[in-house]
């Protein structure tokens, strides 16, 4: 039984909790930080049997006791936050991304290497069981060569303007997860991008200097090619699917439904919306991704996603970004590689 610590008590840092002490076998959360603890927040880690509730992170480096942190707090403070962990001999799990400048990632992972310690990044739609099924069968060989890998992610709702102002803009805070998901199914790394992009979904997006719809290319070393298409507003719900197409076959995922029915009648056929969003679609992954992460400290093996796996999405997005700006291709050599 290792003992861990959350650092960030937002959504994503209750989703990890709540998933620990449900789900996660061999780990303990001792205590959780948050800058602003409140009442609530002391009810609802009493009802997840945290013993102790922080405003100050550096208690939880400070206690001997903890084996592990899960770095959930704000974008800004991952990078930061990680060294000081690092420095404190603490294994450290870190939502996505580690920072969105490439000097500050390396900073991250150099303290890592430095102190010995576990390094995991949260990207957990490698543990889906959707996506994993595909991964397995590109391994397997059963499509042969990828050709062409698709993604597509749109989300229910676009988020509030408060938001999008902090969120370090669409290609950041929601197609990273794509930029790794063509990494994962491809089993190649990502030479060049070549985005467009638009506001389509909500004028005051545009305003806040984001967009809210999508389409990237990407060449692969391998020679695939792989295209994102990403929305901020998809009326029937969260839509998660891919394909990989190869020299053998292609393979599939469609979106998880809350049941399989489909019902025929005389006015047509009628079948259940995707899950509403990332917390129905993906609650297991976050379980998995956790006691993998568990199982790495535990039995000393390296992480499954590890830092260059948490690097790479980031350069992609920064020669995204730059594409759509210059409105020409960019290769990933020149944004910091």
């Amino acid at each position: 039984m290792i003992k861990v610590g959350i650092i960030g008590a937002g959504r994503i840092g209750r989703v990890h909790s709540e998933s620990i002490s449900k789900y996660v076998k061999g780990a303990e959360i001792k205590a959780i930080s948050d800058i602003k603890v409140t009442e609530e927040l002391q009810a609802w880690a009493k009802s997840m049997g945290i013993a102790h509730v922080y405003d100050d992170y550096k208690q939880i480096l400070q206690d001997p006791e903890i084996d592990a942190v899960l770095v959930c707090s704000s974008t800004n403070t991952h990078a930061p936050i990680s060294i000081e962990a690092a420095q404190a001999g603490k294994h450290i799990f870190c939502e996505k991304p580690i920072d969105a400048d490439v000097g500050r990632i390396k900073q991250v992972l150099a303290a890592v290497e430095k102190a010995g310690v576990k390094f995991q990044v949260g990207f957990n739609r490698r543990f889906d069981h959707n996506f994993k099924a595909i991964k397995d069968r590109v391994v397997a060989g059963d499509i042969g060569e990828p050709h062409i890998i698709k993604v597509t992610s749109r989300d229910p709702d676009a988020p509030p303007i408060e938001y999008v102002k902090v969120s370090g803009g669409m290609f950041f805070d929601m197609t990273i997860h794509d930029f790794d998901m063509i990494r994962y199914l491809s089993g190649s790394n990502v030479t060049e991008v070549f985005a467009v992009g638009s506001v389509l979904v909500n004028p005051e997006i545009g305003k806040a200097g984001d967009i809210d719809t999508a389409v990237i290319t990407l060449k692969l070393a391998n020679g695939a090619i792989g295209v994102i298409d990403n929305s901020r507003k998809a009326v029937y719900g969260y839509d998660q699917r891919a394909e990989v197409f190869g020299s053998k076959g292609a393979i599939q995922i469609s979106n998880d439904t809350g049941s399989s029915a489909v019902f025929s009648g005389e006015n047509g056929v009628v079948a259940e919306k995707p899950k509403y969003f990332f917390l129905e679609r993906y609650m297991q992954s976050f379980a998995d991704e956790i006691s993998c992460f568990v199982d790495s400290v535990v039995n000393d093996k390296p992480t499954v996603v590890n830092g260059d796996d948490g690097l790479q999405p980031v350069l992609i997005a920064l020669a995204a970004k730059k594409s759509m700006e210059e409105g020409r291709p960019v290769k990933i050599s020149e944004v910091g590689q």
